[in-house]
């Protein structure tokens, strides 16, 4: 891929974000906004854009109280500052009262790269889907990230958004939609079900090419919301497929595994291997050798499909 057809969907969101016309939608930035991309809102409108300096924590709650006089707000940070450091805050001043505030979290998982462990944020979706109320989104492209920022700006209540500075290709067409508690299916395989979300899903589309021509045919579900999650796609794939797995830039300590695990369990018991980061942190470097080292990037997702084809054989 050129350089040109790849997109973080950090930037992905600035650029949606900067396009919605409502009056109520307000942004607000820990003084990052040239890494969050809110700059492109804060161009456009100033008079909208708060920037709330170093000061996280304070944002939050002051998103909640412009959210309590109506405006819609925007409160955007890196993955590990907004969820990390305010968790009590999102808690009880957004989750608990229900609050319309969404909760950008860029820069997550592993492929934030060389800023190392301290930023490489692997336990926000497990932190934010169990708080009552909340929303998690976690888009795989530029396309699905625009209108998903497009239909959280509808959906009345607190939603958390979780972002990527990686680029990744794009996946989508323009007429594709996006709807919250909704995945999206690629493909028929009826020999395994990748599940998979955000920047990973394109490493988990290229393995489904490469099994492909290996004799292994394998659908890839985007779940792009992973609460709610897509019940219902999730049982149909277990029904038809015989090989189910996971695969996510995050600890597989309450992400998206142990969501589908939850689903499963209760509705229709199956073996899921879960692929995603060992209960471990975050490593320096680059962000394809920390894909590799941590064994969720093509290579390693077809080698674990071939493990547990050989197990059924």
């Amino acid at each position: 891929m050129d350089d040109e057809e790849l997109i973080a969907t950090r930037e992905s969101f600035g650029k949606a974000l900067a396009d919605i016309d409502d009056e109520r939608v307000v942004v607000l930035d820990a003084d990052l906004d040239t890494s969050t991309k809110t700059k492109y809102f804060a161009e456009k409108h100033p008079d909208r854009f708060f920037e709330m300096g170093i000061s996280e924590s304070d944002m939050v709650g002051t998103a909640a109280g412009l959210a309590s006089s109506g405006k819609i707000p925007f409160a955007s940070s890196f993955a590990s500052f907004i969820t990390g450091r305010c968790y009590d805050q999102i808690r009880c001043s957004i989750a608990y009262p229900n609050l319309n505030v969404k909760l950008i979290g860029t820069h997550s998982g592993i492929t934030v790269g060389e800023d190392g462990a301290t930023h490489q944020m692997l336990e926000d979706i497990s932190m934010m889907r169990t708080l009552p109320n909340m929303i998690v989104l976690c888009p795989s492209d530029d396309i699905s990230c625009k209108k998903l920022v497009q239909e959280a700006t509808k959906f009345n209540g607190p939603i958390y958004i979780r972002l990527s500075r990686y680029k990744t290709p794009l996946i989508y067409d323009e007429e594709d939609e996006f709807e919250i508690g909704k995945g999206y299916q690629i493909g028929e395989g009826k020999d395994g079900t990748i599940f998979a979300t955000g920047d990973v899903v394109s490493e988990c589309l290229e393995a489904q090419d490469v099994l492909k021509e290996m004799g292994i045919d394998v659908r890839v579900c985007d779940m792009y919301s992973i609460k709610p999650i897509d019940k219902e796609l999730i049982i149909k794939s277990a029904k038809e497929t015989n090989m189910l797995f996971s695969v996510e830039d995050h600890s597989i300590v309450g992400g998206l595994g142990s969501a589908i695990a939850e689903v499963l369990t209760t509705n229709c018991p199956k073996k899921l291997t879960r692929i995603g980061i060992n209960d471990t942190f975050g490593k320096s470097g680059r962000p394809e050798d920390l894909l590799k080292y941590f064994g969720i990037d093509q290579e390693a997702i077809v080698e674990k499909v071939m493990e547990e084809k050989q197990k059924q054989n």
